[in-house]
């Protein structure tokens, strides 16, 4: 350990500050884990592994697991697939979902096999409405918790030709009337989605539909887009929506691996006090004033973290104007400029080292910060989730 460590670790992690209290709702279980009421909002994300594939399946969700996702939902289009998840419900480290599309008899198949929950999409199931009560005693029977997933693309044809499109009312107004379906049957083990493309629309249907009822809601922009333009989309509805208390289980649908949609989900969750946080870094942006190749060393220092999940914040600066005062504020922290760089340990200078040395200088504190942290708190060594670097100055 270096002398760093004696300058203090703190052995409770502080709670972070909320934009606004969670919205009161219905808990329910999916699997072993609680989602809604004041259960920790959860991250979700897909397999695209064909299911019926079970080696592969198997090893995509212990990826995600591994990433930091909680729930894990898989597609049953064929009577291959759902004789696999049988397997994947039981070895799968996280619950697991089924996701149902078209055929009633899936939705049954999946309830048996023991998954978590199993999602329905009432606008392309056919006969749905016809089986609600069918549903719900097979699900009250084993346990087992359902979404409704309404989309945008599968509105039913009435709802389109009274609403015109696939306006907030008629996303909201197709929830409500299955979730009456499921509630006529006194069955409330449910949470509902209203997913559409655009953010706008998006947000506007979940504040309706969080001002219909206390069902949990599950947030999701549809079909976001490619990676970048997908986390911009997804990190606008429901950094609004979470700010107002609504969501309780959230997932980051990007056209990327669905690794990326779980580290983009709890980063955001960390950075907006809704998750513990883990590890942080605050690096400057592009400058005329930065006196060292910022980009560079930003990068050099996550790649070198990239393990590390504990609670660190670390300031990588490249000027005098914010570089001190930011690296103070940060647990760890450098400064660079005129071929040197100060690293700072909670708001003290503990080293000056040459330019070149001060990449493998800081990696050493985090080493030793994160690895104290880890006996302080009585965890195991932490590990996990990449750190993602957010832009200061």
């Amino acid at each position: 350990m270096t002398d760093a460590i004696a300058l203090g670790i703190p052995t409770v992690r502080a709670q972070a500050p909320v934009l606004a209290p969670r919205r009161p709702t219905r808990k329910i279980q999916v699997g072993s884990l609680e989602v809604g009421g004041d259960a920790p909002i959860t991250v979700q994300s897909m397999t695209t592994t064909k299911t019926h594939d079970i080696g592969a399946t198997l090893q995509q969700i212990a990826e995600l697991t591994a990433a930091g996702c909680d729930i894990v939902r898989v597609a049953c289009p064929t009577d291959k697939d759902a004789a696999a998840l049988p397997v994947i419900a039981k070895q799968s480290r996280i619950p697991v979902i089924a996701d149902i599309h078209f055929n009633p008899k899936y939705v049954f198949a999946a309830i048996e096999a023991g998954c978590g929950a199993v999602r329905v999409n009432p606008g392309n199931i056919r006969k749905f409405d016809d089986q609600v009560a069918e549903i719900c005693k097979a699900a009250s029977d084993h346990g087992v918790s359902l979404r409704i997933g309404v989309n945008a693309g599968s509105l039913d044809p009435r709802l389109l030709k009274k609403h015109g499109k696939a306006t907030p009312e008629a996303l909201v107004e197709s929830a409500t009337w299955e979730a009456g379906l499921f509630e006529e049957n006194d069955f409330h083990d449910f949470k509902i989605s209203v997913k559409h493309h655009d953010v706008v629309t998006m947000v506007q249907a979940y504040q309706l539909l969080s001002e219909a009822g206390s069902w949990p809601l599950h947030l999701g922009v549809t079909e976001a887009g490619p990676a970048f333009q997908g986390t911009i989309k997804s990190c606008a509805a429901f950094g609004t929506l979470l700010s107002q208390g609504i969501g309780d289980t959230i997932r980051v649908s990007l056209s990327a691996p669905p690794v990326e949609e779980v580290k983009v989900g709890t980063k955001l969750l960390e950075f907006m006090g809704l998750r513990e946080r883990q590890l942080e870094i605050v690096s400057c942006p592009s400058c005329g004033r930065a006196q060292v190749d910022v980009w560079t060393l930003a990068d050099q220092v996550e790649e070198g973290l990239k393990d590390i999940t504990a609670p660190l914040r670390v300031a990588v600066m490249g000027c005098v104007v914010n570089g001190p005062g930011e690296a103070r504020e940060a647990d760890l922290g450098c400064a660079s400029g005129n071929g040197k760089g100060q690293i700072f340990v909670r708001g003290k200078v503990v080293e000056t080292v040459p330019e070149d040395q001060v990449v493998e200088t800081l990696l050493r504190h985090a080493q030793d910060m994160a690895a104290q942290m880890a006996e302080e708190l009585g965890e195991d060594a932490l590990a996990g989730t990449s750190p993602m670097v957010s832009a200061a100055g």
